[in-house]
């Protein structure tokens, strides 16, 4: 069955264009979630129709893209603050949705799958990362990953059989102290 796509679809192809798909498919899947129209002979000129929208709907969004990033190359820098614990180290790591949340608060709203972070910000300091608004419009951005909490230096970790050697070295050394004491006590009681 030759169908015309109305939305971008993975796999099938872009809006607007005429497809050859398998008759269930469009009957089962794409008609009914209005994905598609059928191709006749007379919706040649629906298709023409169909792309003079998509390309003044492109255009109109190209426009608007490149507005919102001449707004933000104000913003060069953002502030993503991150629960740490010992050694400074962050629980998890920073995510595009915690980037966009931030950019939220200084008024702009900015789809996650549109920030791209380099592979893994698993540590405090400041990272780079590239806004994509559009096809070949994208804004650089400075992000600044700071400590929420105030993390006191942890003691080294001790094993189990560490620990048991410093608790019997801290009481033999209390025992010789209060033998020493004891000792001390006679003598001045004998002077």
């Amino acid at each position: 069955m030759k169908v015309i796509l109305q939305k971008d679809i993975n796999g099938l192809g872009d809006a607007g264009e005429v497809k050859e798909v398998k008759d269930g498919y469009a009957r089962n899947y794409l008609l009914p979630r209005k994905l598609v129209l059928p191709a006749h002979a007379g919706s040649a000129r629906a298709v023409q129709h169909q792309q003079r929208l998509l390309s003044f709907k492109a255009e109109r969004r190209k426009k608007a893209m490149q507005e919102l990033a001449g707004k933000m190359e104000s913003v060069q820098e953002v502030e993503v603050g991150v629960m740490v614990g010992a050694k400074k180290k962050l629980f998890g790591s920073v995510t595009p949705l915690m980037v966009a949340r931030a950019l939220e608060e200084k008024g702009y709203a900015i789809d996650k799958r549109k920030i791209e972070l380099p592979d893994s910000i698993r540590a405090l300091g400041t990272y780079k990362a590239k806004i994509k608004l559009a096809e070949g419009i994208s804004v650089p951005l400075s992000i600044n990953v700071v400590a929420l909490n105030e993390v006191e230096e942890e003691e080294e970790y001790k094993t189990p059989s560490e620990r048991a050697a410093e608790a019997a070295a801290a009481e033999a050394a209390e025992a010789g102290e209060s033998a020493e004491t004891a000792e001390e006590a006679e003598e001045n009681k004998e002077d």
